[in-house]
């Protein structure tokens, strides 16, 4: 024995541990817990960061829209120019950021991600919020978390917890973006 998958697999191929219903069902399950959490909807804010957090924080604002009755605002927030990896990988495309009217001072804003790993990222986001206004608190939501943090960030609300490793690589297709909705990991 080589130590071959047996579930049908090939070594090193990607394996998808959420399809379509999966991660709406996950993003369901968000949306109901920021409603049990933040009981007045109307001091709420979405910012998805970009890129695939932004559809995702949409599709979270209409399930919350579609059992409350209530819009909640929603923006994107790019975060490259935060980062402290831009001298290792400086080439990377910004995007833009945009917040909602009313903007995010004395408001429960709520960073939307697809994926959580070393915190990074989302200590960047924090950088970037600072810079935009003073929000009376910043909560992080994640369609997946990974582990392997290296920074001390934990999200509020999780889809998927997914152990990995930290050679494999977890993929996040939206279909928005990507045309299909899957989590899948390799």
């Amino acid at each position: 024995m080589t130590g071959a998958p047996t579930d049908g697999t090939t070594e090193g191929a990607p394996r998808t541990v959420l399809d379509a219903r999966d991660v709406s069902r996950a993003l369901t399950r968000i949306s109901h817990e920021l409603l049990e959490r933040n009981r007045v909807v109307d001091d709420l804010v979405l910012l998805g960061l970009q890129t695939r957090g932004v559809p995702l924080a949409r599709r979270i604002a209409a399930r919350i829209a579609a059992v409350e009755g209530v819009d909640v605002p929603v923006g994107e927030l790019d975060v490259t120019m935060y980062r402290d990896d831009l001298r290792s990988q400086p080439t990377r495309a910004s995007h833009r950021t945009e917040i909602p009217a009313g903007g995010i001072d004395g408001k429960v804003v709520v960073l939307v991600d697809d994926v959580l790993f070393s915190g990074r990222t989302i200590r960047a986001a924090l950088d970037a919020v600072a810079d935009l206004g003073r929000p009376s608190a910043v909560r992080l939501a994640v369609l997946v978390d990974r582990g392997h943090r290296e920074l001390p960030i934990r999200a509020d609300h999780v889809g998927k917890n997914l152990p990995s490793a930290r050679s494999e690589r977890v993929s996040v297709r939206v279909a928005e973006v990507d045309g299909a909705d899957e989590v899948s990991i390799s």
